[in-house]
């Protein structure tokens, strides 16, 4: 079966441009195509049929009691669409929204400067909301209670606190390690709201809707490969589709259909398997292999063997390799499952 959408493809476009809604954001500006891509809708998002019904429902509610959407948290691992639920909330409301991340509100004063720049109902989205310092953080407490922010002008004996009224908005928090965030914090969200990996399905056609956007012909069997190598991820997805796209208009004669054999050379160039395993992925395995007979092997152990950063090599990839089955960790270290010890000696025998 083979996809085509260029009328749909003229329709978004012009969608897209018909609405504007992110003003002042303190992160690094969207290519062209990531623009065109992220949805600005909820019925644009693919999947999270429980997540959007929710968010309808609170919309809905503060629409009726003309009052400002509560707070809300999201939460999970990174590229799951924390942004784009976002932006898309935003749209729904008929607002603005600020986009800023944790680490770039310093001070008390950076934090002043936001909030007091919103108008009624707009949404504030804070990114990695965890890495907020601790007096921010707390400056940011009768903001989202009470709806006011209290400024200390000058310093010692001297010094006047000044509280401001602030116009309604709705906090947007997003972190991959909630854990990490204060309870006080936590507890001030009307919602918090977990986001889990895709399934193959959604995933599929997060990659077609990407295809129509690109005008490229592309096979169904193409779109299913590309999805089950994307580790779950809606941003790996379309990561991998960039580079089959790459490699389609490098080898490929403009106008030919994008087919699965196409693809699997393309992924299989990056050193992406079936199973979305990248290299790193497969050398951690070999190493716990090889070098310490499976396992078990302590964190910083690992890390200096593969010449990684061990918070990367806990936050980023284990968590892939967890999910697949593949290692454990156990009360000594890390161990490679049934699974991993097939994997790996599969892998060596194909190589050998």
């Amino acid at each position: 079966m083979i996809s085509r959408y260029s009328e749909a493809r003229k329709t978004k476009s012009s969608e897209n441009k018909s609405k504007p809604v992110d003003k002042g954001s303190s992160l690094s500006s969207p290519s062209p195509l990531d623009d065109r891509i992220r949805p600005k809708k909820f019925d644009d998002i693919i999947g999270r049929a429980q997540e959007k019904q929710t968010l309808r429902m609170m919309i809905a509610a503060a629409t009726k009691r003309k009052k400002a959407v509560d707070h809300i948290l999201f939460y999970g691992p990174p590229g799951l669409g924390k942004t784009t639920f976002s932006i898309a909330m935003a749209n729904e409301i008929g607002s603005s929204i600020r986009i800023t991340s944790g680490p770039a509100i310093e001070r008390q004063g950076d934090l002043a400067a936001i909030l007091t720049g919103l108008k009624a109902n707009d949404v504030l989205f804070i990114d990695e909301i965890h890495r907020l310092s601790r007096i921010v953080e707390e400056s940011l407490y009768p903001a989202m209670e009470d709806g006011v922010i209290d400024i200390v002008m000058g310093k010692g004996p001297s010094a006047k606190t000044i509280r401001l009224n602030l116009e309604p908005f709705t906090l947007v928090g997003a972190t991959t390690q909630i854990g990490k965030l204060s309870s006080p914090m936590r507890d001030r969200f009307g919602l918090v709201q977990r986001l889990d990996y895709f399934g193959t399905e959604d995933l599929v056609e997060i990659i077609r809707r990407a295809a129509n956007l690109e005008d490229i012909e592309i096979e169904e069997a193409a779109l299913v490969e590309i999805a089950n190598r994307s580790r779950g991820t809606g941003r790996v997805a379309l990561r991998l589709f960039r580079r089959v796209v790459d490699y389609y208009e490098y080898m490929v004669k403009q106008g030919e259909t994008l087919t699965v054999d196409v693809v699997k050379e393309a992924l299989d160039l990056l050193g992406v398997d079936k199973m979305g395993l990248e290299e790193i992925d497969r050398r951690i395995l070999e190493i716990i292999y090889s070098h310490f007979n499976g396992g078990p092997v302590g964190l910083s152990t690992l890390a200096i063997a593969i010449s990684e950063d061990p918070v990367t090599l806990s936050e980023v990839y284990e968590p892939f390799l967890m999910k697949q089955g593949l290692i454990k960790r156990a009360a000594r270290g890390r161990v490679l499952t049934e699974s991993g010890t097939l994997f790996v000696q599969q892998n060596l025998s194909s190589n050998g």
